[in-house]
């Protein structure tokens, strides 16, 4: 059964702000010889890593609103220098906005089950290649 993460993107005022960083973080990763693959950084480690994914994603809270997802492709714990257990969230590099639904701020990640998750933009009839801020006022019309 598919699972999927909530988060909220700290730092990122849109879509194109999370893209622009993502993008960023890849080409500073193939500067120094890293392989280039989209990860988050968290402190806990999810339990229910099979279920996650098992086609999973990571859904992005933007403004007060889930707005986008990144499918999962790995879960991979470590420990950083100072001896800290953590994990990385290996991402696919492709971003995929979601009708938007709002949530309040909390604190780390949370999971989300597949039938709370919203659908993706495209499955909606289009609506992708829509600029973000009439995307968002669509939204609060509620016509998308």
């Amino acid at each position: 059964m598919t699972l999927h993460l909530l988060k909220l993107c700290v730092g990122a005022e849109s879509i194109e702000d999370l893209q622009a960083s993502i993008d960023f973080r890849l080409s500073e990763q193939r500067a120094r010889g890293l392989p280039a693959e989209p990860f988050h950084t968290t402190r806990m480690v999810p339990t229910r890593k099979y279920e996650l994914l098992d086609g999973g994603s990571l859904y992005w809270v933007i403004k007060g609103a889930i707005q986008v997802r990144q499918r999962l492709v790995d879960i991979r714990p470590f420990t950083d220098g100072a001896g800290v257990k953590r994990c990385h969230l290996v991402l696919e590099p492709l971003l995929h906005p979601t009708r938007p639904q709002p949530r309040r701020p909390f604190q780390g990640w949370r999971y989300l089950k597949a039938e709370d998750a919203p659908a993706d933009l495209k499955r909606l009839g289009g609506g992708s290649d829509i600029p973000e801020a009439m995307r968002r006022e669509l939204a609060e019309l509620c016509l998308i």
